[in-house]
């Protein structure tokens, strides 16, 4: 195994985590933003006002990107699983 084949494939897998990780932070980083604004705006300071919502949206997000981000993730190890016999021998 070749130093840039390893830093092929280790870039492959960051981008992997990427995509995974992606959708989850984007949607905290929104209900997040939404979330400061309000408080922002009623100078209501409260920690499950900020807490409780975010945690509705991601459970909402992991439920309805699950399917996409098994397939994501199951493309990258059968990619691997392939690969391994040509990368040994």
């Amino acid at each position: 195994m070749s130093p840039d084949f390893a830093i092929e494939l280790g870039m492959e897998a960051l981008w992997v985590a990427v995509l995974l990780a992606g959708p989850i932070l984007l949607v905290a980083l929104i209900t997040g933003l939404i979330i400061g604004m309000f408080q922002a705006a009623t100078q209501i300071n409260e920690q499950t006002l900020s807490f409780v919502p975010k945690l509705g949206t991601l459970v909402i997000t992991l439920f309805i990107a699950s399917p996409w981000m098994l397939s994501v993730l199951l493309d990258f190890t059968r990619s691997l699983f392939m690969n391994v016999p040509s990368w040994v021998g």
